[in-house]
């Protein structure tokens, strides 16, 4: 069977993501995840002929579709999203054009619909398997393990994140990780006796030039003091001040680095105390893990008359970063077309619906006709 865009109805997938879009699913929600888990649980018996599982966990429940018990490509997404309960109020689902609005559309329920209906094109999806994890926005704790086991059982990964700038798929992304650093001083009247105070705020300061120094832009290290609060009134010494610092990494032995020199940060009162929590929790996805798909992507692409078909190395981190550290062939970027990722501006391209489906579901026909692709042969240390 020739895989082709016409054989897929934006129209029906659109009154698809509008199904998902007005059912919210935050991340650590879980009444709210495990309603729109039923819904998608629907949809893919309505579409694919047969229901996933729920795997359940702490923080709501994990969605597994399997078409048979020898797979060849993994699809990955995630079905909880950034937008707390209640934004479908001030920004409901809505269609402009060829755009489609509404809270989780681009990252990533489009990209849910569009892999739905690409496999339940397939004359034979025996070698596919989907998991819509719970918890990707927040970390991925509690969904790590389960999928990473199905990776490798599959030997190649394809992942639901919304595309970059112009539909291009990722082919590699940054490890990541967020870390908070608190300074405990002392409060004290800021006119009477500001000489017993212990200024938390000072202290921060004076560290902040000494985080931000530790980019190193050559190899593709950026470290980004974030969020910041201190102090309780205008007129107290601050006691506690806080900054959250954003670090995104290349190298694999830049985590090293950066957790180090983070960890010696030292205050210059000698009775400011420094807390620092966090880690790089997210390893570099390197671009070799995603060579292979590529090449398969040009292929199916020029078969299916798409054109040509770009690939970018992003600063973004996903699931993806998981898979590929684990020694499995992955290609990210596979999901919906647009822009406005977690913001109450995201939209999806309504023409492109069809296209990026048949490329899901051509992909997956090819990689279900080939062998098991063989795992990495290692994964490189240094980028």
């Amino acid at each position: 069977m020739d895989i082709s865009p016409t054989l897929f109805s934006s129209e029906a997938m659109l009154s698809d993501i509008q199904t998902l879009v007005n059912i919210e699913s935050p991340s650590r929600d879980v009444d709210q995840l495990r309603r729109h888990g039923q819904a998608v649980a629907e949809l893919m018996q309505a579409r694919l002929g047969t229901a996933p599982t729920f795997v359940e966990s702490p923080v709501g429940p994990h969605i597994h579709w399997s078409g048979g018990d020898e797979p060849r490509v993994l699809i990955l997404g995630h079905h909880d999203t950034v937008h707390p309960v209640g934004t479908i109020q001030s920004f409901p689902f809505t269609v402009d054009g060829d755009h489609a609005m509404g809270p989780g559309i681009f990252d990533m329920k489009t990209g849910i619909v569009q892999a739905i209906h690409a496999v339940a094109a397939l004359p034979d999806a025996s070698g596919v398997e989907i998991i819509l994890t719970a918890d990707e926005e927040i970390g991925s704790h509690a969904s790590r393990a389960f999928f990473e086991e199905r990776a490798r059982a599959a030997g190649a990964v394809l992942v639901l994140e919304p595309s970059a700038d112009g539909g291009a798929l990722k082919t590699g992304r940054k490890g990541t990780g967020t870390f908070t650093l608190e300074i405990h001083g002392r409060a004290s009247h800021a006119g009477l006796e500001p000489e017993k105070g212990i200024n938390a705020l000072m202290e921060l300061s004076r560290l902040l030039p000494q985080i931000a120094a530790l980019a190193d832009l050559d190899k593709g290290t950026t470290v980004t003091p974030t969020l910041a609060s201190a102090g309780t009134a205008d007129n107290v010494v601050p006691a506690l001040a806080t900054c959250a610092i954003d670090v995104r990494v290349q190298e694999i032995s830049e985590k090293t680095r950066i957790e180090s020199s983070l960890a010696a940060l030292r205050c210059e009162h000698p009775e400011a105390r420094l807390v620092l929590t966090g880690a790089i929790t997210r390893p570099p996805m390197h671009h070799s893990s995603s060579t292979a798909l590529m090449e398969i992507v040009r292929e199916v692409a020029k078969e299916i008359g798409l054109g040509e078909i770009d690939g970018i190395e992003v600063g973004g981190a996903s699931d993806g970063n998981f898979t590929a550290a684990s020694g499995v062939r992955t290609l990210d970027g596979l999901g919906a077309v647009g822009a406005g990722a977690h913001t109450t501006a995201e939209y999806v391209l309504i023409s492109t619906l069809t296209s990026r489906a048949a490329l899901i579901a051509g992909l997956c026909q090819r990689l279900c006709s080939m062998d098991k692709m063989p795992p990495l042969s290692s994964v490189p240390a240094d980028r």
